[in-house]
């Protein structure tokens, strides 16, 4: 039975049908009795068997139930994705955990923007946890932001330490350096399989004393 099959339906508003479904308690009836029961409820008297419980739900004869069970699983997943990358991050890059890099990134996965001298791969983004963790051992990385979209998810970060071994063939000499940037994950199946990012490397390499920093006006 469609709505436009019900004389007078179309005179219903959303309200009507609100309090219908409201006041009275569900009761059985067959889809011949709906259009006798539309007309009721359209002409203003009561008609209680213009419901009839579907699935434990109240469902007006007519209308397509848009009850159910909540659409939650897409949110979750957005959810774990983001929970993969910030695991990942504080494993290799706070905790210096290099295993982190065959517990979160999947066998296939690649590095679209890798640092200077590293490979694109799981192996690559290995040898940058251990660059950093040798020259930088309290080298940690602080979230600013993350946000989740589908497969992707977006991280804006600080990380900083204390330089106490050779980075880039500068010798350790006690100074705090810090690294800002975004990365951009893609996560499927719990494992991260693509990775973009923007790091302040300019940034850095004046830091390091490789790069003159500009005179201040």
């Amino acid at each position: 039975m469609t709505v436009a099959a019900v004389p007078g339906l179309q005179d219903l508003t959303a309200v009507d049908v609100l309090e219908a479904v409201l006041k009275f308690r569900p009761a059985r009836c067959q889809d011949q009795d709906g259009p006798e029961a539309f007309r009721a409820l359209a002409a203003g008297r009561t008609a209680p068997s213009i419901l009839s419980r579907a699935s434990g739900y109240p469902k007006v004869l007519g209308f397509r139930s848009q009850l159910g069970a909540p659409r939650i699983f897409r949110m979750d997943t957005i959810e774990q994705n983001k929970q993969t990358v910030t695991a990942f991050i504080d494993a290799l890059f706070t905790r210096g955990d290099l295993s982190a890099v065959d517990v979160y990134l999947a066998e296939d996965f690649v590095n679209h923007d890798p640092p200077v001298g590293v490979g694109p791969d799981r192996e690559g983004m290995r040898a940058a946890g251990a660059l950093f963790r040798q020259g930088f051992p309290d080298w940690h990385s602080d979230l600013g932001f993350l946000v989740g979209e589908g497969e992707l998810v977006v991280e804006q970060f600080t990380a900083s330490g204390t330089q106490q071994g050779e980075v880039m063939g500068v010798v350790g000499d006690g100074r705090t350096v810090v690294l800002k940037g975004i990365n951009i994950f893609r996560v499927r199946g719990g494992r991260i399989v693509e990775r973009w990012g923007r790091l302040d490397d300019l940034g850095l390499l004046r830091q390091l004393g490789l790069v003159p920093t500009p005179a201040s006006a």
